[in-house]
């Protein structure tokens, strides 16, 4: 086993102590020895206060934690050798959504599920109970804690190096759990910024492994979401060689990630605002200017009812995102398809962003939502438009939202049965009659000479579909597939053959190349990102898990002493561009909001906290 011990890397510590962590005030060289003797206990007087205050964080992290409730997202695909691509290909998938509950420690505070056997119910409540689940969800989440009793009993420290994670210096640590520390302790690396001495980035496992399961590999990454605090966002997880069932090996990669960190800010609609009453006036014939609805106005304002409770509670529960820059693309495509045909639609057609991860499009009223997944994936702004104007297709032709939606008391269900409450597809008629009506837009519009590219994204889907099931899969809206059937089909017959090893052909991107969420409020802004030239055609990747590489920065200086989390809202960047880029982004080191590499672990005392869940996959 790997347990360096901290005995055992003093002279490495005494070595570096200069320039590493900090001086004493210089003293009177007696000698060669004393001076050699005085630095070492100064090295080793640094490096255990950097160990303590790192440990003494850790603690008011995990205080914050059980005040907070986010959302928890993962997503994982099974993976298999495809020699003739060179690469590894996707074979099946696996979809968890849930929230995270730290609130009593891992075990209160949560819903039981029929699809987890009653084993995943700690930490975690679910918002459907439709997913097929091969992977305790528990076993993902708690990647985000390294160790709900982090104390430097339990471990081994040794310095590595200094190192920048984004504008964030780190101090890098090896860390191993000593022997009889207990069960499920953390065992790998860890990054500490170097101005609070939060952990900002922990790489690893759990260790000792359970003799019939498993403790997966991680890589777990905080953002600095409010000033001094450092919370979860991304969480990387990636196995290839690990031996299960005679000889049977498991090989996946997964990401998890978190936001909705302040949701009591987005269940306020608006602030209370001052109401004052003017003095009365004399009575003056309103008749022309203030009249009572028409019949036609009025079932408008019906159906707008319907449409704004059922934003509202969406966004509400952290899973719509805010208005913002993203909204503003999308409505400039809408608009540029709407004006060419000559389109005057009331109210007026707005578009919003589902923040979760499967590819889906649907309308709310005259509100056109896109899952973030699927904005991610597309690989240009015509790909963009041919999904939006199907959508426009459905309002241009008047299909309704279920207008029940406009009694308020229809929103006043708990989180987790929002997607057996909520449902916005559509028969197999009025789809077939949306395709029709969307080509006849596209034909009118400034995208018409540039299907090429949408076809060959229908292509890409259909071809990867049977082995990404989870990923087509709407949860509020219709599949891009009714069957053998698939959305906007016609455009498929124009468009070129698909071919994996082209590395200029471009059909689809990997997931989470194109948007960044604020895990604190739920705003979102394009990422910035120059075209990467491909090396070869196993970095296309396809609707495909990739690691996250952050960059890390810091919002300001103040530093928490208690574990009160903050209210306010961290402001976000203005994307740079107004379409989405038509070339494929960097997955590799994404400059801003990509997925770690590596992976956290969360440890236990023997007596103190639950044991670790730790993995009991089944067959592939």
């Amino acid at each position: 086993m790997l347990r360096p011990h901290f005995a055992n890397t003093l002279p490495l510590v005494c070595l570096f102590a200069t320039t590493l962590f900090g001086q004493t005030p210089p003293v009177p060289q007696l000698s060669t020895r004393d001076s050699a003797s005085q630095q070492a206990a100064a090295a080793a007087s640094s490096f255990d206060q950097v160990i303590d205050r790192a440990v003494e964080r850790e603690h008011f992290f995990i205080a914050q934690m059980r005040q907070l409730h986010p959302l928890v997202e993962t997503y994982l695909q099974n993976l298999r050798e495809d020699k003739d691509l060179g690469a590894t290909v996707p074979v099946s998938d696996l979809y968890f959504l849930g929230r995270l509950d730290m609130t009593s420690g891992t075990d209160d505070r949560t819903f039981s599920s029929p699809t987890t056997g009653g084993l995943g119910k700690r930490m975690l409540s679910k918002l459907s109970n439709v997913y097929t689940m091969k992977f305790l969800p528990l076993g993902f989440a708690q990647m985000v804690v390294m160790d709900e009793d982090f104390q430097r009993k339990f471990y081994d420290f040794t310095f590595v190096r200094r190192e920048f994670l984004g504008e964030i210096r780190c101090i890098v640590l090896d860390v191993s759990p000593k022997k009889d520390a207990g069960k499920g302790r953390f065992l790998g690396r860890i990054w500490v910024e170097d101005q609070d001495y939060n952990i900002v980035r922990f790489n690893g496992t759990y260790y000792p492994h359970p003799r019939s399961s498993y403790y997966l590999h991680f890589d777990s990454w905080r953002l600095n979401l409010r000033p001094g605090i450092w919370l979860p966002a991304f969480v990387y997880s990636e196995e290839s060689d690990l031996k299960y069932r005679l000889g049977q090996t498991l090989h996946y990669k997964a990401q998890t990630r978190l936001w909705g960190y302040n949701l009591k800010d987005l269940r306020r609609s608006s602030e209370f605002t001052e109401i004052t009453v003017d003095a009365p006036q004399p009575v003056q014939d309103q008749s022309r200017s203030a009249q009572d609805a028409t019949p036609i106005e009025a079932q408008r304002a019906w159906e707008r009812q319907a449409e704004i409770n059922v934003i509202d509670r969406l966004q509400q529960i952290g899973l719509l995102a805010p208005e913002g820059e993203i909204d503003k693309v999308l409505q400039t495509v809408i608009n540029n398809v709407m004006i060419t045909n000559n389109l005057d639609i009331q109210p007026e057609v707005k578009c919003r962003v589902l923040l979760t991860t499967p590819l889906e499009s649907f309308t709310i009223g005259h509100t056109i939502v896109m899952s973030r997944g699927m904005v991610d994936v597309l690989p240009d702004e015509a790909s963009l438009a041919m999904v939006l104007t199907h959508e426009l297709a459905h309002i241009v032709l008047g299909h309704r939202l279920n207008t029940k939606l406009a009694f308020n008391d229809r929103m006043f269900f708990p989180d987790e049965r929002t997607f057996e409450r909520m449902d916005f597809g559509r028969d197999k008629s009025e789809e077939e009659a949306a395709d029709k009506k969307a080509l006849e837009l596209i034909n009118n519009s400034p995208y018409k000479d540039k299907m090429a590219t949408p076809g060959l994204f229908l292509k890409a889907v259909q071809a990867r579909a049977p082995q990404l099931k989870n990923l087509i899969r709407p949860h509020l809206g219709d599949s891009l597939l009714n069957g053998d059937a698939i959305r906007m089909s016609p455009l498929m017959t124009a468009s070129p053959q698909f071919d994996p090893k082209k590395t200029d052909q471009i059909a689809a991107l990997p997931l989470g190349g194109r948007v960044k969420v604020d895990p604190w409020n739920n705003r979102l802004e394009l990422i910035k990102t120059k075209p990467v030239a491909l090396n070869s055609p196993a970095e296309k990747m396809p609707f495909e898990v990739t690691p996250f590489f952050p960059f890390l920065t810091r919002l300001g200086t103040a530093t928490p002493t208690t574990a009160t989390p903050a209210t306010t809202t961290p402001g976000t960047a203005t994307p740079s561009a107004a379409t989405p880029p038509t070339t494929a982004p960097a997955t590799a080191t994404p400059s801003t909001a990509t997925p770690p590499t590596t992976a956290p672990g969360t440890a236990t005392p023997d007596n103190a906290v639950p044991e670790k869940t730790a993995q009991t996959p089944s067959g592939q």
